[in-house]
């Protein structure tokens, strides 16, 4: 296994990071050059895909979480309007809806500076805070699209923490 020190000398292309970080998470990955490796995880109410972006002439690391939730047309109005309200909540990346195939995705960019940066760390933080909203809100979302909730009863009811043990 490589160190941190090895990992962070690879700061040319943070795939090569990230197919290490995935690698040994045991994520079903396929790395498409040096551009693209999406990745198969399995979190605590959904399986889906990640998909990282490396954009070399900028610096950019792009983050998307892609749910395999599709919208249909009668939902597409409750939906948008849900990931407004969630979007307000949070404090890095957001939901949308990718227009391709209309499914829900969690996306987030990095710029990578050049030199000193941890990108072990980095790396590992987004992924896993993707994979935290991706969990937290799955359910708000499953509300909506299968329960026939609003927005506004969908995540107050998702969002409801217990207190105490029972």
């Amino acid at each position: 296994m490589l160190s941190v020190e090895e990992l962070n000398d690879s700061v040319n292309n943070p795939l090569d990071t990230l197919e290490i970080l995935i690698s040994q998470n045991e994520w079903p990955y396929e790395r498409m050059g040096n551009e693209e490796i999406v990745a198969a995880i399995a979190s605590e109410w959904c399986d889906f895909h990640m998909r990282y972006i490396w954009l070399n002439d900028k610096g950019i690391l792009q983050l998307a979480g892609q749910l395999d939730v599709r919208i249909q047309d009668n939902k597409r109005t409750s939906v948008l309007e849900l990931i407004t309200q969630i979007n307000e909540r949070l404090d890095l990346g957001f939901f949308a809806v990718w227009s391709d195939d209309e499914t829900i995705m969690f996306r987030h960019s990095i710029h990578f500076p050049s030199g000193g940066v941890d990108m072990v760390s980095v790396c590992e933080l987004a992924t896993r805070s993707i994979i935290k909203e991706i969990n937290r809100y799955f359910p708000v979302f499953q509300f909506v699209i299968w329960a026939g909730k609003s927005p506004s009863d969908a995540i107050e009811a998702a969002m409801l923490e217990t207190v105490g043990n029972a």
